[in-house]
């Protein structure tokens, strides 16, 4: 029972993680109307892996790496806010792209590209030490549930559940959106590259402000 307890909660804990809108959101949603559902799925699969570093990293007890993480955040938030500007920048002047010609699309879907666009949002998600201060929060929570009975075992389960989580997320996410990209045209496109470009830029500038704020 113990066990089951555990990956449901690594699979809503995987949830939590990756629903809120943020860029990533934005960014694999915007990649699934210009390129389609495997490109947007496997972008939200860099950040599904983001996530399950960091919780095997609160998981399996790595203090070190851990502690690491922390004494470099400041590294890491401008690494992801200077990101967060130059996609925010690029998405915002991106053309439509909405029908590609053959050549396009085939330099798309190729093995190279879809890899990039995989290590680009776990780039982005990795550089946000906020995230490891919430699994911490998070996993304290499901160790109280289980009466703080602690083995590798269980935590090997607890992380299984929150990359479960994360890809059914992702992968829900950009099949939706995918229904809807033959049904844009490209203004609409233009209007949410726009859009998404503003938001994505708008969140660097928080993480810049958030810096500037803790150094006052």
């Amino acid at each position: 029972m113990t066990h089951l307890i555990l990956i449901i909660s690594g699979f809503v804990i995987g949830l939590i993680a990756a629903v809120p809108i943020g860029p990533v959101n934005l960014l694999c949603v915007r990649r699934t109307f210009a390129h389609g559902s495997l490109y947007g799925f496997l972008s939200g699969l860099g950040a599904a892996l983001a996530d399950g570093v960091f919780a095997t990293i609160v998981g399996f007890g790595f203090t070190a790496i851990a502690q690491l993480i922390k004494d470099h955040s400041t590294v890491l938030e401008v690494v992801g806010g200077t990101m967060l500007l130059v996609f925010g920048v690029r998405t915002f002047l991106a053309p439509p792209q909405l029908r590609l010609d053959d050549k396009l699309k085939a330099r798309e879907q190729d093995a190279s590209s879809l890899a990039r666009a995989m290590a680009s949002t776990f780039a982005l998600a990795i550089t946000n030490p906020a995230t490891l201060l919430a699994f911490t929060a998070m996993f304290a929570g499901v160790a109280g549930l289980v009466g703080g009975q602690a083995s590798y075992f269980g935590a090997g389960l607890l992380v299984c559940g929150v990359l479960a989580g994360s890809t059914t997320w992702w992968f829900t996410l950009t099949t939706v959106a995918g229904l809807f990209h033959a049904k844009i045209n490209d203004g609409i496109m233009t209007l949410i590259n726009r859009a998404s470009g503003v938001v994505i830029t708008t969140f660097g500038l928080v993480v810049f402000g958030h810096l500037i704020w803790r150094m006052l």
